[in-house]
């Protein structure tokens, strides 16, 4: 767990009404021949959110699953899209968007489709939660230092508890995962570990 110091020793702690959003578990990130493969931890990285995913269905709280479209233009992911031209897996026809198939959603679990890193950005998930009568939230998938930093601010900001999960989020490079869980849990929510979360989830 990262040891946030200072001022920045607060902890939440987990929610009576979570729900879990399971971001961008797409093949791009868990196939080699892509160049937003993640590397080796991606079959680890997906059995953990397996674990999780069937820890929060025998829970039955909200699950919500993101991936991303890209118009065939680019329009709709304006300079991020720009800025990362290996978005183009998710135009139209990209061979590495589909969900990896252990996490594919089950009939009546959402998902939500987005151009930008955060899952909240653009989409109605916020609006989603607070209908759902949600307090806190439960991130996993990709990338740490990227749609899942994202994800955890808009979720603080629209006044949910994020937990990441840490055995549940993987990136490219152990050093901006490493930093960006050490933020997260300094000033933004908690990471949690995937025993104590799929615990508080079965005590639900």
């Amino acid at each position: 767990m990262p040891d946030a110091t200072g001022p920045f020793t607060g902890r939440l702690g987990f929610g009576a009404a979570p729900a879990l959003i399971v971001v961008d578990m797409v093949t791009g990130y868990t196939d080699p021949a892509c160049d937003l493969y993640i590397g080796e931890q991606a079959g680890e990285l997906v059995a953990s959110i397996v674990r999780l995913v069937d820890a929060a269905r025998t829970a039955c709280i909200p699950i919500i699953y993101t991936g991303v479209s890209i118009s065939a233009d680019g329009s709709n992911g304006g300079v991020f899209f720009r800025k990362v031209p290996s978005l183009s897996i998710f135009q139209p026809g990209g061979e590495f968007s589909d969900f990896v198939p252990e996490l594919s959603p089950l009939p009546g679990e959402t998902v939500v489709m987005k151009q930008y890193p955060s899952a909240l950005f653009a989409t109605p998930v916020a609006s989603m939660l607070t209908a759902a009568g949600v307090d806190s939230v439960i991130i996993c998938g990709v990338s740490t230092s990227g749609c899942i930093r994202a994800t955890a601010t808009d979720v603080m900001q629209h006044g949910f508890v994020p937990l990441v999960v840490r055995e549940a989020v993987g990136d490219r490079h152990p050093e901006p995962h490493e930093s960006n869980l050490f933020d997260i849990h300094a000033k933004i929510g908690d990471v949690v570990s995937l025993t104590e979360t799929t615990a508080h989830l079965a005590a639900l």
